[in-house]
């Protein structure tokens, strides 16, 4: 019942992910943060089982982490998204598989941005946006409707709220507050909530 949902401009990703916690049909908090920052110009959004997508994230910036300082040098967002496909598909193949859907985002001078798709099957594909959960499902035409290569962060973030009212109004879950946020050249900021009572786009 989560959602996920992310673009990529020329020198920017923007993600948005809901803010709700449930447990079956038990609502358990509306503060969550599923949006994690992996390194200075790499973030990762996560769906899933609650458990798995704390402790796949985890595991995934710490080795990041590890990687520059064995190397002197971080990961571009690219070979971050592999490498978390990899860890991924390993699991898949063991007896302790993590039920994890991820938005890998990233910002790099010589790659550019980069928004990398990856479902808990291991399937992986570089795109220009996307989403995850149903939510997702109800974006799609948002996206081909509004979407363009050259797209600032104020029209993303536009079509981020377009997206959320579809989601509010459709989808039977309610979804009130997603979070937001950016990762370019400065780094990666969290930007002001979407909420139901966000002016319409």
């Amino acid at each position: 019942m989560e959602t996920i949902i992310g673009l990529k401009g020329k020198d920017f990703v923007m993600i948005a992910a809901d803010c709700s916690h449930a447990h079956s049909i038990i609502l358990l908090k509306e503060d969550e943060n599923k949006i994690s920052k992996i390194s200075d110009n790499l973030m990762m959004a996560t769906t899933g089982e609650s458990g798995d997508t704390v402790q796949f994230t985890e595991y995934i910036g710490k080795n990041i982490a590890l990687y520059k300082m064995r190397n002197g040098y971080e990961l571009g967002p690219k070979a971050a998204a592999h490498f978390t496909r990899k860890n991924l598909a390993d699991c898949l193949r063991s007896r302790s598989p993590y039920f994890v859907n991820l938005l890998v985002a990233g910002y790099d001078e010589k790659e550019g941005s980069e928004l990398h798709y990856i479902d808990y099957l291991a399937n992986a594909k570089s795109v220009n946006y996307a989403g995850h959960g149903y939510g997702g499902m109800f974006c799609a035409s948002i996206f081909d409707r509004y979407y363009n290569s050259n797209i600032s962060q104020d029209d993303a973030y536009e079509i981020l709220k377009k997206c959320v009212a579809e989601i509010q109004k459709r989808l039977i879950i309610n979804l009130s507050t997603f979070n937001v946020a950016v990762v370019d050249k400065n780094g990666m900021k969290y930007l002001e909530n979407i909420t139901s009572k966000s002016p319409a786009a």
